[in-house]
């Protein structure tokens, strides 16, 4: 391997380079240890609600200054602060403006089309959160026009979704079993989701969205996953007729459940009905995907699925052979239900727990969904934004007889191969919404529940995604592991149990990462100033009597700082192990690099430290290179600089080992 070599110098290069190099290097250490004093937690804390409520506040700063500037200019000023406060919560005042006729031509066939399959939907998932159909509608009514307002995705559909559905049915009824008592059952779930709105939007305003980031990508495919056939499962009462049926989640009883079933009386015109439906709504999907310009057709399949089924019960009459139907639907406007909040009962601890896991579920899902579509049309969505938007949503939406909404993949790739051009399309679907609560809900007495049953199962495919599951399995074992945690947990235990799982392997990665991180011994490529791990890179050059290390890790804290401060040491050790006996010079200095290192505490101080009175018994001198803002701040504040010396603290690798060269620390040579 190549050298490197001070004695490659001329003596009088030596010499000059040795009389400026310390001048040049003071200077650059300065840069190092005199910058500006970090923004403290309180500052960081109000810069982020600022930048959140006022995301053009430093565009819009007065730059007059106060004894120059006019009346007419400051109360200028102060309007389009406030426009640009409003612009921040109401994205609809930045886009309205530019909205055009052609492009509502585009909205409203979206939204007509995305109604035609919101409504048949939206009974069912109301039935799938144990609750009656019009609460459904009420909650494609109201939410989506609060979003269309306050959200900035164009594309995504808002409106009840399956698996929130499922966590509802599945939670609430250990406060209040809705056979019981239904309407206290119903006032709990708006409290739910009353809280969840609250979370939601503190979330976004308070710049939270990491919180949500603790489900990862593979814990939502394997929870999707499982929720998925549990809710499949549980659509065989409607799709067999089943009157009886477990109000468990997991596998293990829902099939329990369906076998006895089927040992009891069960009429197979549901059956029959159903099967011929699903077929007809997944044989539309099949034509719609090969041909793209009839996009419509698997749209509108769950709408015409409901009207023909209808039809054929009321000129058979098979409802009085045993086809069950959805009965009465209450129509109308959403009634208020602000009085129907419990924030004062015995449920609302229960209540808030459960609107925490349903917050971060459905924003989850919403964020996942709006960003995949706008990374298509080619801008980026802001997810702290997202989050008020959800939140505020949900918010009118408890006060207004809805229950937790959030946006949906199927109704959202809908209303994307629709060619939408805004959110205009949510208002037009939730007009059409709110029409048919006016106009037809006298018609839905005769919907079969089988139908509502097989639109379900029509949409379940869509959650059970294998390939990824595949993908992830290539890529990262660990991450397959939340996967198969949160698919499992869901399948055989219940939705909180696999949640659980997912996010506990989730973290115990994280705690893997930071408890046991790398530190890498680093050489210098040859012909550049590029100093990289010897083991990536075998060209690397090491010098002797001098070994730089590198700290991969963010944070050094108690739970890493002595698992690090052995690492090095035992490297120093292995080093001056393997010297004995060659004429190679000992370690004389050692530089660690904290480019990586974002910030530390105490604990990584003392270990620090402890590094540095080990390295002075042993006559090594401890440099630092590239420390970043928080950190040089806290060894300043420590007083560990004044320890080590000012003059140990550089700029660069490069410029350390410079500086450990010309003043004859070590004598490099080839390694």
């Amino acid at each position: 391997m190549a050298s490197l070599s001070i004695e490659t110098l001329s003596m009088e290069e030596q010499r000059n380079a040795r009389d400026a190099l310390p001048q040049m290097m003071s200077q650059r250490s300065q840069w190092v240890l005199s910058p500006p004093d970090p923004p403290t937690m309180c500052h960081e804390f109000i810069a982020s609600i600022k930048e959140t409520v006022f995301p053009l506040g430093n565009k819009n700063k007065n730059k007059l200054s106060s004894s120059s500037a006019s009346f007419s200019k400051e109360q200028q000023s102060r309007s389009s602060g406030v426009f640009s406060f409003l612009q921040a919560v109401f994205p609809i005042l930045s886009w309205g403006r530019n909205y055009k006729a052609s492009m509502f031509k585009n909205d409203l066939l979206a939204g007509l089309t995305l109604a035609s399959l919101s409504i048949p939907q939206s009974i069912g998932y109301a039935g799938l959160a144990k609750l009656d159909p019009q609460y459904g509608l009420y909650t494609s009514v109201v939410p989506p026009l609060i979003y269309a307002l306050m959200g900035s995705s164009r594309e995504i559909a808002i409106g009840p979704v399956a698996v929130v559905s499922l966590l509802l049915s599945s939670m609430v009824p250990k406060l209040q079993d809705p056979m019981a008592d239904p309407a206290v059952y119903r006032k709990l779930v708006f409290t739910v989701t009353f809280f969840a709105g609250i979370f939601q939007a503190i979330f976004g305003l308070l710049r939270l969205g990491f919180l949500v980031d603790f489900l990862s990508h593979a814990a939502v495919v394997g929870f999707m996953g499982g929720a998925a056939i549990v809710i499949g499962l549980q659509q065989l009462k409607g799709l067999l007729g089943i009157s009886h049926f477990t109000t468990k989640t997991d596998v293990i009883s829902v099939i329990q459940s369906v076998w006895d079933s089927l040992h009891q009386p069960w009429y197979p015109l549901n059956f029959v009905i159903g099967s011929l439906f699903l077929i007809f709504i997944l044989a539309t999907r099949f034509v719609g995907r090969r041909n793209r310009r009839l996009f419509w057709l698997p749209a509108i399949a769950p709408l015409v699925s409901v009207i023909l089924s209808t039809l054929i019960v009321v000129i058979t009459k098979s409802d009085k052979h045993g086809v069950k139907t959805v009965k009465h639907v209450k129509g109308g406007i959403n009634p208020s239900s602000a009085h129907q909040l419990q924030l004062n009962g015995p449920h609302v601890g229960g209540a808030a727990k459960i609107g925490l896991i349903t917050a971060i579920v459905a924003l989850t899902e919403a964020i996942a969904v709006g960003r995949s579509f706008a990374s298509v049309k080619g801008y980026h969505l802001d997810g702290n934004k997202e989050m008020m938007a959800m939140g505020f949503t949900n918010i009118a939406g408890s006060l207004t007889s809805c229950y937790v909404a959030t946006g949906s993949f199927s109704r959202t790739a809908v209303n994307f191969s629709a060619g939408c051009q805004t959110a205009v399309s949510n208002i037009v679907m939730a007009i059409t919404v709110f029409l048919s609560l006016e106009l037809l809900t006298r018609l839905l007495y005769y919907t079969p529940i089988a139908i509502l049953a097989s639109i379900i199962l029509s949409a379940l495919p869509g959650l059970i995604d294998i390939n990824e599951a595949r993908h992830i399995w290539k890529v990262d074992k660990l991450d397959f592991l939340a996967c198969l945690g949160a698919f499992f947990g869901v399948l055989f235990a219940s939705v909180e149990i696999g949640l659980l799982a997912a996010v506990m392997i989730s973290f115990a990665k994280i705690l893997l990462n930071a408890i046991l991180p790398g530190t890498e011994v680093l050489g210098k490529l040859p012909g550049t100033d590029v100093f990289c791990d010897v083991i990536q890179y075998p060209a690397a050059i090491t010098t002797s009597g001098i070994m730089m290390i590198r700290i991969n890790c963010a944070f050094l804290c108690f739970a890493n700082a002595n698992f690090i401060r052995e690492r090095i040491l035992r490297r120093i050790t292995n080093e001056e192990d393997v010297e004995k006996g060659n004429p190679k010079p000992r370690i004389q200095a050692v530089i660690l690099d904290l480019s990586y290192m974002m910030n530390m505490d105490t604990s990584g101080i003392i270990a620090l430290e402890e590094l540095h009175k080990n390295f002075t018994s042993r006559g090594i001198e401890l440099a630092i290179a590239n420390p970043r803002w928080q950190v040089i701040h806290k060894l300043k504040l420590a007083k560990f600089v004044d320890k080590i010396g000012a003059k140990w603290v550089f700029l660069t690798v490069s410029e350390a080992m410079d500086s450990c060269l010309v003043s004859k620390l070590a004598t490099p040579s080839s390694c």
